[in-house]
Formats: C-alpha cells, sequence, structure tokens
C-alpha cells in the first residue's frame, strides 16, 4: 500500500507543481481570462496588479513543490504543502464569496485543498529528517 501510495503522492505533487506554474504564467501571459479560469471577474481598468501578484504565488508554490519534490526533500515538501493548504482554501473563500460563483470553480480549489492535505500528511509523517 505505502508504495502505491507513494507513486500516487509523487505524481499527483509534481503534477500539481507543473499546474500551479502553467496558472501562474497564465495570470502574466493572459490575465482576464486566468481571473474568469480562477473563478471571479474584476473591474480593473487595465490594471493587473492583482493577477500579478497571484501569478507569481502560483508559479512559485508550484516551483517549491517541484524543487523539493525531485531533490527529495519530502519531509520538507509535506510541510510546504500542509501550511500551503491555507493557499486554495483563501481561494476557495474568496471565490465562493463572488455573488457569481460556479460550483465548477470550487471543484477545482476543494481538489488542490485535498492533495495538499492528503500528500502533506504522507510526506510530513513517513519521510522524517
Amino acid at each position: 500500500m505505502k508504495n502505491s501510495f507513494t507513486k500516487i503522492a509523487f505524481w499527483l505533487c509534481l503534477l500539481s507543481g507543473i499546474s500551479l506554474m502553467y496558472i501562474g504564467i497564465n495570470f502574466y501571459v493572459n490575465p482576464v481570462q486566468a481571473e474568469l479560469n480562477y473563478g471571479i471577474s474584476t473591474s480593473t481598468a487595465s490594471d493587473y496588479s492583482f493577477h500579478y501578484i497571484k501569478g507569481i504565488r502560483d508559479f512559485f508554490f508550484g516551483f517549491i513543490i517541484i524543487c523539493l519534490l525531485l531533490r527529495k526533500q519530502l519531509n520538507a515538501l509535506g510541510w510546504v504543502l500542509l501550511f500551503g493548504t491555507t493557499i486554495p482554501a483563501a481561494d476557495l473563500g474568496i471565490v465562493i464569496s463572488h455573488p457569481d460563483f460556479s460550483s465548477g470553480h470550487l471543484i477545482a480549489h476543494a481538489i488542490a485543498i485535498v492533495i495538499c492535505m492528503a500528500c502533506g500528511i504522507y510526506y510530513s509523517r513517513n519521510y522524517t529528517l
């Protein structure tokens, strides 16, 4: 069982890290569409400061996940994921507070919470320093 969850956790973290880096880049390249994909729509008057902040946050978090995973710093990865669960949880709260949210956007953030928690618990408990 441990071996199969080890593989699942590795691939979930790798794909999550790559996805977060893609999302981060997307907030720089296509900020309006990325905002809609996130689950909200705001009037920015062409000021994309929020988008760039969100973009660098997601890119950095994805980069850290991949670096720790590939360097086999799995205990550190576990703790980063556990504390990092606050990010998709806050995102879920932001999206759900938006008047015209859709359940599809909530599902994406909820899945991220589950992945962060499950992999974070697994790595922090099974790979000690």
